[in-house]
């Protein structure tokens, strides 16, 4: 779209945009849309952040025994269970773990009890698998 203006000059516009009427530029429609994308980014992104937070929730997270000891554990205070190396217990949101050096789970093994959360906060690849190694460091697998 062209425009003359006094002195002889032409002044060029996008194809999108109209000119003036009435003292007013007249808004085409790609410049509407800006807006509206804003918009929708500003309403969505709080909202994708929110349904991301835990993707561990449902599925528990996978803790591997690569201390390279016998384990033992117990689960929400239940029963002392043996932990072989290599071998991955799971756990959720809700379970307490407790992991002890000795067969009758009396001696833990980690001094501060990790919880889901401690967990949780070493899953840097957020694939829900964290692995117990020697001397309880914990790490992400």
């Amino acid at each position: 779209m062209l425009l003359c203006v006094p002195g002889g000059s032409v002044v060029k516009f996008p194809f999108w945009t109209k000119v003036m009427r009435d003292g007013k530029m007249a808004r085409g429609p790609f410049q509407m849309m800006l807006p509206v994308l804003v918009a929708l980014a500003l309403t969505l992104s709080p909202l994708l952040s929110l349904a991301d937070e835990d993707p561990c929730r449902e599925t528990g997270i996978y803790i591997a025994n690569q201390s390279l000891l016998y384990l033992w554990y117990t689960r929400n205070g239940g029963e002392c269970t043996i932990w072989t190396h290599h071998h991955i217990i799971i756990i959720g949101p809700e379970d307490k773990l407790v992991i002890f050096r000795d067969l009758v789970c009396q001696t833990e093994y980690c001094p501060n009890n990790p919880t889901y959360r401690v967990y949780k906060s070493l899953d840097a690849n957020q694939n829900c698998r964290v692995r117990v190694l020697p001397q309880c460091n914990l790490s992400d697998m």
